[in-house]
């Protein structure tokens, strides 16, 4: 394992003290966040407006950090999930999502997870680590369609607000000036709703913001997602109706500065007798009453060994004609990658399991 340290993720006040720390003027370290973040470098030899001495002595201390996939599925649809490993050698995905003029990516925050969601792949694997900002960048920096991007969401295996230093890192460096200067519009954080987390990504963010949702009922959300017990939907909806999302009347709200750019959204995956009812969709109604919000369904990516079951199509529109002729925005979001392994954590887990095949057959051997 490589004891150099990344330049990747660092802001360009950070590389100017990495200049100066190899001895170097500080007016090296914009030359560098250039050739980073403006021009993706992917070797500090490649930096030629800096002297061979110098980057001789920045090559004994610093790596750029970038590394490319080592695996991809790709669907008839377009949709590729890359495999990528971390500065640790863990595993983790990256989903690309083109559709038309858009081309969206799925980033993970961590290897494993926390929160245990029942419908969730990843949730199995238990947490492992939380990536570096090294690592989230890099599922962007190493993407083969990188320059195709419109957009990004924090949605692929891990709980971002559980990891909410190194999120903030990366989408600082998507959206600063000396960074890759994408609007926050761009992006889209997506979170349980985890309770130490959500308030500062409130404060410090303008990107984005989605809720897994799952279910308006608090004991049968707690089923679907323990982090109820300790942070429940309700203290969640009652927080976000603290901040301003797109309202015009921005008295007595707090975050409002910018605010009228970020979109709210809750996620809701629909499961054939769990959260599909008249009983449900009142539920949502009221709990989501005066919040300026979308909600987004959508079908359940069959995964190993689980009960659930997802919803004709149908039951689907049914269920979003229903939110919507009562006035709360519902889409169905699209589903892509079937034909692949679509559902989050499918593929790490099953490189996984091929790695401890593998190491047990050398074993026997």
């Amino acid at each position: 394992m490589s004891t150099q340290t990344s330049l990747l993720g660092l802001s360009v006040a950070e590389l100017k003290e990495v200049a100066q720390k190899v001895g170097l003027k500080p007016f090296v370290g914009k030359q560098m966040a250039d050739w980073i973040y403006g021009k993706h470098v992917t070797d500090i030899d490649q930096m030629a407006n800096i002297s061979k001495d110098a980057r001789a002595k920045l090559k004994a201390l610093y790596t750029i950090g970038c590394s490319t996939p080592i695996d991809e599925q790709r669907s008839v649809d377009g949709t590729v999930k890359y495999l990528y490993t971390t500065a640790k050698g863990d595993f983790i995905e990256t989903v690309y999502i083109p559709d038309g003029n858009r081309a969206t990516l799925c980033v993970s925050s961590q290897v494993g997870c926390k929160m245990g969601c029942a419908f969730c792949m990843t949730g199995r694997q238990g947490y492992v680590a939380s990536l570096s900002a090294t690592d989230i960048l890099n599922q962007i920096y190493s993407l083969p369609e990188r320059d195709t991007l419109t957009n990004v969401v924090f949605m692929g295996q891990g709980e971002p607000f559980d990891n909410l230093d190194n999120v903030l890192r990366a989408t600082q460096v998507l959206t600063a000036d000396w960074g890759w200067a994408w609007s926050p519009k761009r992006i889209t954080v997506s979170s349980v709703g985890l309770a130490k987390g959500l308030a500062r990504f409130l404060e410090e963010s303008s990107c984005h913001l989605a809720i897994s949702l799952h279910n308006p009922i608090p004991t049968e959300r707690a089923a679907l997602m323990p982090a109820e017990r300790a942070f429940s939907i309700e203290n969640v909806v009652s927080l976000l109706k603290q901040y301003e999302f797109c309202r015009k009347d921005t008295r007595n709200l707090v975050g409002t500065e910018g605010a009228h750019q970020r979109r709210l959204s809750f996620e809701y995956i629909v499961f054939k007798g769990i959260n599909d009812s008249k009983k449900h969709a009142d539920a949502l109604l009221a709990l989501l009453q005066g919040v300026d919000c979308r909600i987004n369904l959508i079908r359940f990516h069959d995964i190993p060994d689980t009960p659930l079951k997802g919803v004709s199509d149908d039951k689907m529109v049914a269920f979003r004609d229903y939110l919507t002729s009562h006035g709360l925005f519902t889409t169905i979001r699209a589903s892509r990658g079937q034909d692949i392994f679509a559902a989050c954590g499918l593929l790490s887990t099953a490189k996984q399991e091929e790695m401890k095949n593998s190491s047990f057959s050398k074993t026997k051997d």
